[in-house]
């Protein structure tokens, strides 16, 4: 078992939950100051704006941190922190242009949104507020190059601490600002909406500080490893480039293809809804879409997210040494895990979506169905997200090109016409069909590149399957037996019924997982320690 794939996504993961779970929460006091119909304007801004993030960073992150970790292995530190040096420089240029490029597109991007008379909100708004969060650009490319450096050389932390202090930091000034504006100056609350999407600039800034301290901790031991190191390979820095950029085009893709979907729902949805006469409700139900039940669809991404961020420089340290049975042993920890752990979650947010979106926003039928049809996508983003990172560790860039662009067109084609058959949850359908293809050609290329074929890992995902079964189950008459009592009847409510039911499913799962041996076998020896004293199976 890979301590260091362990390590790194636990730390990673954590620092992710923490930071998906403030995003997440931080909603709900914004979402009572601006109102249901106001905080659709924050969307408008964030989708745009991670478009172009994705694009100015070029999958620095992670594409820096496979070029680092495949040097490293070689014992050539000179060449990482050649490209470090030259790096910082790319990314502030990157970083302007991105956000000229934004700031001055805003408009035409307004005008493609706003397909009616009938909709909430004005051009005028609509580019307002593009414009306002396009300053973040100047600042996170940056910290991209950091936190891709820092990856490749084994440090996990910096990256999870930066982006949870850069969330509180971002959240901080979203709810304070908000209130000020609404409550003290007695202004619009599409004007906070203008200072909470701003706020991504300042959140930035707070992760540079972070990112800066952790570089002098580490700089003493960079510097010996550089001293040791050989002189930096025969690498120009034509070559460094061409190499790197090589590695993150697919990176941009995988970074970009969650918002490139949203995107076309953006630009085709309120298209779609005025034409079967709904434009009135189209700029709420997007909302509901691309951003409110989004928020909650993407926490038990996290788990893959987590995975694949620590899965490229361990997988592609393997690859580059010819280790096959550390590959082997890499997926099949890596599947099993993320399975394990994303697959309750999201039949807890079935089961619960009325619920969960009563405490978090307001009681809306169309709201929590959204939520419930929503929620299985996250499965195949968790998915996604991790196959694209083995492609990326055995160097099948051009594959993770294809399986992006070949989903993105089914959801391009289909988007339209399902929205008019379905409504809301025609735009799901598409995604769900996109991604679904992206993943199986994923899965395929992997299975035969890699000679990958383990019928334990199929054995313990019908284990795990069969334990989702009877934890849904458990929860389903929980929460029945809850409801025939006392009917939801407000936000604490809500999520009283919420913490009965996700204790009784924990109870549950865990039990059987534990009772099994499951739970030991996947998450190792100091846990079969700790379970042996508890009188649970080993």
């Amino acid at each position: 078992m890979s301590s260091n794939l362990v390590k790194g996504t636990a730390i990673l993961t954590i620092g992710l939950f923490l930071s998906k779970a403030l995003g997440l929460l931080y909603v709900i006091p914004f979402y009572a100051i601006v109102g249901e119909k106001n905080i659709g304007l924050y969307q408008y801004a964030y989708i745009p704006y991670n478009l172009a993030l994705a694009v100015a960073i070029s999958g620095a992150p992670l594409a820096i941190s496979k070029f680092v970790a495949k040097y490293n292995a070689m014992g050539d530190y000179a060449t990482g922190r050649k490209l470090m040096k030259s790096g910082v420089l790319v990314m502030l240029l990157s970083g302007v242009l991105s956000f000229l490029v934004l700031y001055f597109m805003a408009e035409p991007i307004a005008h493609l949104v706003r397909k009616s008379d009938e909709q909430i909100f004005t051009i005028a708004e609509i580019t307002s507020v593009i414009r306002w969060v396009s300053f973040a650009l100047l600042a996170v490319p940056l910290m991209s190059i950091v936190r891709g450096y820092l990856q490749g050389n084994q440090k996990f932390e910096p990256t999870s601490v930066s982006q949870l202090v850069e969330q509180i930091v971002r959240i901080v000034v979203v709810l304070v600002g908000g209130f000020i504006v609404v409550n003290v100056l007695d202004l619009s609350p599409r004007t906070a909406v203008n200072f909470a999407v701003f706020a991504a600039f300042i959140g930035a800034l707070a992760g540079l500080v972070v990112l800066y301290k952790y570089w002098m901790k580490y700089k003493p031991e960079f510097s010996q490893l550089y001293a040791s190191s050989p002189t930096a390979s025969n690498v120009t820095f034509l070559d460094m480039y061409k190499e790197v950029i090589g590695y993150t085009i697919p990176f941009v893709l995988v970074g970009v293809i969650n918002p490139l979907y949203q995107f076309i729902d953006m630009i085709t949805f309120n298209g779609a809804m005025s034409s079967i006469g709904l434009a009135k409700v189209t700029d709420v139900y997007l909302t509901m879409l691309n951003f409110l039940t989004h928020k909650v669809v993407m926490i038990p991404v996290m788990v893959a997210t987590g995975f694949s961020m620590a899965l490229i420089p361990v997988i592609t340290g393997y690859y580059t040494k010819n280790d096959q049975k550390g590959l082997t042993r890499s997926l099949d920890q890596t599947f099993q895990i993320m399975l394990y752990l994303t697959v309750p979650m999201v039949l807890g947010l079935i089961i619960l979506s009325n619920e969960f979106y009563t405490f978090l926003y307001s009681e809306n039928p169309v709201g929590s169905g959204v939520l419930a049809a929503y929620a299985p996508v996250a499965i195949l983003f968790g998915l996604f997200s991790v196959t694209a990172a083995i492609l990326q560790g055995i160097d099948r860039h051009k594959w993770i090109v294809f399986t992006s662009l070949t989903g993105l067109l089914f959801k391009m084609v289909l988007n339209i016409p399902l929205i008019k058959l379905f409504e809301v949850n025609g735009a799901i359908a598409a995604t769900a069909i996109g991604y679904a293809i992206a993943v199986g050609i994923n899965i395929y290329v992997i299975s035969r590149v890699l000679h990958y074929r383990s019928r334990m890992v199929f054995r313990r995902l019908v284990l795990i399957g069969i334990f989702n079964v009877i934890m849904f189950i458990a929860v389903h008459f929980t929460l029945k037996g809850l409801l025939a009592f006392s009917p939801v009847g407000g936000k604490m409510q809500a999520l009283l019924y919420v913490m009965i039911c996700a204790f009784v499913g924990v109870v549950v799962y865990g039990a059987l997982s534990l009772k099994s041996g499951l739970a030991q076998k996947l998450f190792g020896d100091r846990l079969t320690r700790i379970t042996k004293k508890l009188g649970f199976g080993g």
